[in-house]
């Protein structure tokens, strides 16, 4: 796995981390035995970045990640997030980026991992009653003492991004982005962090994988999987979005790889743009892991342009609750 600047703040990570969101909520059923065994895998493949935040459990993936890896803590950075409230008691409130709330959240991610310094500490989503530097401020004090080493903003607009980075300069800015979720193209959030010399992290790059020709409904999914209430998984616009799958898959049997594969390897052929695929099997880490050699042409990319163009996906990424708290 090769490594890059993650920004221009000195952050280096494999170009590919792991997003560990799905080892401990939202996807449905979790198996400790396997997340760790995957963990500790992808650490031995190079990837070298693994993505978490509060929210996912609340704690139990931190907790997880702290508990599998920590006796490896000098081979990977650790990217943690804060945003919507959490209680003591794991109750979820609404979104708080109050300079109290980010202190009590720092103080307990660092007990929860068990780790002295968080490498990237991201503002989850952007709280809109409460003044972005406010926000940033607060979190440059982590820096300052050394708890933190480097600040990111994840679901922020442009204007939001450029006052954060004039507070304290910002290393990441973490998105969805996939060949079904190109807006940060047309957004110009991924053309302000690439003017910033900000690493863009793509979050769900495989469109929650759909992306995999795995899918096929929504039915197939856990009962507590959350895709069973996303519009891209609604019958209708899931069938829509699998007919783009399907494009998808004759590009990638024509380079011998998988589907998945191929829109990773899209991503990561992107200016700037570093993403975070998660898994919490291994047999899937390896097939996206090797995703990060896999070279694209410029056929390749016009192929996928043509089949896969700016606003195809059928479906808002969250249901309007969600989509209230992004881009602000």
């Amino acid at each position: 796995m090769r490594t890059t600047s993650w920004g221009s703040q000195g952050l280096k990570a494999s170009v590919e981390g792991l997003g560990a969101m799905g080892m401990s909520a939202f996807y449905g059923g979790r198996d400790d035995v396997e997340s760790t065994a995957t963990l500790n895998r992808a650490l031995d493949l190079g990837v070298t970045l693994i993505d978490t935040a509060e929210i996912y459990g609340p704690w139990t993936n931190e907790q997880l990640i702290g508990s599998a890896i920590g006796h490896r803590r000098d081979e990977f950075a650790i990217a943690t997030k804060f945003g919507a409230h959490v209680s003591e008691s794991g109750e979820r409130g609404p979104i708080d980026g109050s300079p109290a709330y980010a202190r009590e959240a720092v103080e307990r991610s660092l007990r929860h991992l068990g780790m002295d310094t968080i490498d990237l500490y991201y503002l989850h989503r952007v709280d809109p009653n409460v003044p972005i530097e406010e926000t940033i401020g607060a979190m440059s004090e982590f820096v300052a003492e050394g708890k933190v080493r480097y600040l990111g903003v994840s679901e922020a607009a442009p204007d939001t991004i450029r006052r954060a980075h004039a507070v304290h300069p910002l290393t990441a800015v973490q998105t969805e982005y996939s060949l079904f979720q190109r807006e940060p193209e047309v957004n110009d959030v991924l053309a302000t962090t690439r003017e910033l010399g900000v690493a863009f992290v793509a979050y769900a790059p495989l469109g929650r994988g759909v992306l995999t020709g795995a899918i096929t409904s929504a039915d197939e999914l856990d009962e507590g999987d959350f895709r069973r209430r996303n519009p891209r998984f609604s019958t209708e616009n899931l069938s829509r979005n699998l007919a783009v799958v399907g494009k998808v898959k004759e590009i990638a049997a024509a380079k011998g790889v998988t589907p998945g594969q191929l829109a990773l390897a899209w991503v990561m052929h992107q200016d700037g743009v570093v993403t975070i695929p998660g898994t919490k099997r291994r047999t899937y880490l390896e097939e996206n892991v090797a995703a990060a050699d896999l070279p694209l042409t410029d056929d390749d990319l016009a192929a996928l342009d043509a089949v896969a163009p700016i606003g195809v996906a059928a479906g808002a990424r969250y249901n309007e609750r969600g989509m209230r708290t992004v881009h602000i």
